[in-house]
């Protein structure tokens, strides 16, 4: 449901600055860059997997020991490097674009909740 024109919830609220817009937009494309480089990490990975699969199953299929392929381990290593681009994220969020937000909304509503 959507606020009658001209009124809204924010309305009491006064506008941002635009040096707050501005370093809302930073934060945003910050978070974009970061983003777009662990998807990136996780399609190069995934793919070239993928590919492996594809072109080289002879070489996956060469065992490292009794019943270890080199496909199982580089599969497991798939999930791993998922399971560490998560990390990376997480961490970066946690200590850069959740205090980030945080400053801003400080700025933007002086402190108030």
């Amino acid at each position: 449901m959507t606020p009658p024109s001209g009124s809204s919830p924010d309305a009491s609220r006064p506008a941002p600055s635009a040096d707050a817009l501005r370093a809302t937009r930073q934060v945003a494309a910050q978070r974009w860059r970061i983003a777009i480089l662990l998807t990136i990490g996780m399609v190069l990975v995934y793919f070239g997997f993928i590919a492996l699969v594809a072109f080289a199953p002879a070489r996956l299929g060469a065992l490292l020991t009794d019943g270890l392929s080199i496909g199982i381990v580089l599969g497991a290593c798939v999930i791993v490097a998922a399971w560490l681009l998560t990390y990376v994220y997480v961490r970066w969020a946690n200590t850069v674009y959740d205090p980030a937000l945080a400053a801003l909304r400080d700025q933007h509503t002086g402190g108030r909740r």
